[in-house]
């Protein structure tokens, strides 16, 4: 006789969604007076954001342009009003396309009529470009300030806010374009909650005690999640809107700053920084630094743990689909080179070969992940979604190895790898080599066609001195380190690599690019 159980039973009467506004509630709840936030422009208490966030949803709620299930963009720097409206925005079912304001005018206007966004918020910085634009979704224009304030007065208080289910999305990042068009990822709310819980045990500088400086910008995955993170537990976050090495490594100091989030390009500038100079800031209460969005070279690694301190820095690899994947600790960070570390709280990685069958220790295969914590899938592309999400695990294309220990390593991605001679070749391994020499200061390596080897290699490099490569003295350097298909045919000089508006370097341009000693 068949069981007549449901794998679906009624949720109990104790049930809750999961939301971002409950932490945030919580925490205004124990410490109303507490400091929230903090910005160029100046502070929220607790009391205040919590009040702001349902002056939100009560304007959205009654009357607005925006109604439940619609979508809106928010295109600003860093800046208080960004948290409040976007959590006020998912607690009525509103999701926001979060725009970078670093995007040329085309692309701004494509995500927002990709998103179907109704209404555009903007800061000063960034109004001019935003009334440049010819959307065609959006009929309302609200800039922070005077604007916005009033929008805001004009919310009804008295309206019931209905509960909104956790897994709809609450953002909608657009992913870097680095290898096509940019895709809009939808980001639950269970899905963020779920990665602070994670983020709380991994890394310890999340509790109410700590005090958070958020440099990343709140348009990218991370930079919104590491910054909602601490006021979600009740902690303290100081919006940074702009990066001046000299002036971040003060404000660690003046403000007490137990955590921080800083990607690679954050700790090249500080570095650049003059002895002394850095030698007289080096006064910090920092508990955790994270690093993301780029590889760490392993020689980085070592001035920020010589500067920093040990005990401090953790490297996570990740992906706006998949969340944060995987994890280094900082009793790894100099044992275990160009690692990233075990999978995050809750996440499963499986690394698989081309037939789908789990790889051996240290075989590359495609590395796939499954958790709580992944997106929803990509805004009106149910194609890519399916490539993205198979039965449940979520791939980005990157290729990976485990070691014998159970440890981490990303290759490449997999459409960068290269195949010379019949020999797969991944362009990191390379990039991390040459990064070593004393006269180059970027490089990116790509594959182009070859008649005879189907591909060859070529490097784009910037070097100290401005001068053309010597190719004999590069081969020559890369000879211990590399085997000789790996080390690239041609060496080109470049003034500048072209970069996408999150920093990511274009390898599409760089593969249109004619050589002009050709």
């Amino acid at each position: 006789m068949k069981s007549t159980t449901s794998l679906q039973p009624d949720l109990p009467g104790s049930f809750r969604d999961l939301s971002l506004v409950s932490g945030i509630r919580a925490s205004s709840a124990r410490g109303p007076d507490k400091i929230a936030l903090r910005d160029r422009h100046g502070t929220r208490t607790y009391a205040q954001l919590i009040g702001r966030i349902d002056q939100v949803s009560y304007a959205l709620h009654g009357g607005s342009e925006l109604n439940p299930g619609d979508h809106c963009g928010i295109l600003s720097l860093n800046c208080n009003e960004y948290i409040e409206l976007v959590v006020g925005l998912s607690q009525v079912g509103v999701a926001a396309a979060t725009i970078n304001p670093r995007l040329s005018k085309s692309e701004i206007t494509d995500i927002c009529n990709d998103a179907g966004a109704r209404v555009l918020f903007v800061d000063a910085a960034n109004i001019k470009m935003a009334k440049s634009c010819d959307f065609a979704s959006v009929v309302q224009i609200i800039e922070f300030g005077t604007q916005y304030e009033d929008w805001l007065a004009g919310a009804n208080l008295n309206q019931r806010i209905p509960s909104v289910a956790e897994c709809l999305p609450f953002t909608i990042p657009y992913t870097s374009g680095t290898t096509g068009r940019p895709k809009g990822v939808l980001i639950s709310s269970r899905s963020r909650v779920l990665t602070f819980f994670s983020m709380g045990i991994e890394y310890g500088c999340f509790s109410s005690r700590d005090r958070f400086l958020a440099i990343a910008p709140l348009c990218h995955g991370a930079g919104m999640a590491f910054a909602l993170a601490s006021v979600y537990f009740g902690g303290y976050t100081h919006l940074v809107d702009s990066f001046d090495p000299e002036d971040i490594l003060r404000e660690l100091s003046i403000d007490e700053i137990s955590g921080v989030f800083m990607v690679p390009a954050h700790f090249h500038a500080i570095f650049a920084l003059e002895p002394k100079l850095l030698a007289a800031l080096q006064s910090f209460e920092l508990r955790t630094i994270i690093s993301n969005a780029a590889p760490l070279p392993q020689a980085t690694k070592k001035k920020i743990v010589e500067y920093f301190g040990e005990g401090l820095l953790h490297e996570c690899y990740g992906s706006t689909e998949g969340g944060i994947i995987t994890s280094l600790r900082p009793e790894d960070q100099l044992r275990k080179q160009k690692c990233v570390g075990h999978p995050f709280p809750a996440t499963e990685v499986s690394i698989r070969n081309e037939e789908g069958v789990e790889c051996i220790p240290n075989e590359v295969g495609e590395l796939f992940c499954r958790s709580p914590c992944l997106f929803n899938g990509y805004w009106q592309l149910p194609e890519e979604t399916a490539e993205a999400l198979q039965l449940g695990w979520c791939t980005v294309g990157d290729l990976a190895r485990r070691d014998e220990e159970g440890y981490i390593y990303i290759v490449d991605r997999k459409k960068d790898m290269v195949i010379t001679g019949g020999m797969n070749v991944y362009p990191s391994e390379i990039e991390d080599v040459l990064i070593r020499h004393p006269n180059i200061i970027e490089i990116a390596v790509i594959g182009v066609a070859d008649d005879h080897w189907g591909e060859s290699l070529k490097a784009f490099v910037i070097t100290k001195n401005g001068k053309p490569p010597d190719y004999d003295e590069l081969v020559t350097f890369c000879e211990d380190s590399l085997a000789k298909f790996k080390i690239p045919r041609k060496f080109v000089q470049i003034d500048a690599l072209p970069r996408n508006a999150g920093g990511k370097i274009l390898r599409t341009v760089l593969r249109k690019i004619i050589d002009p000693a050709v």
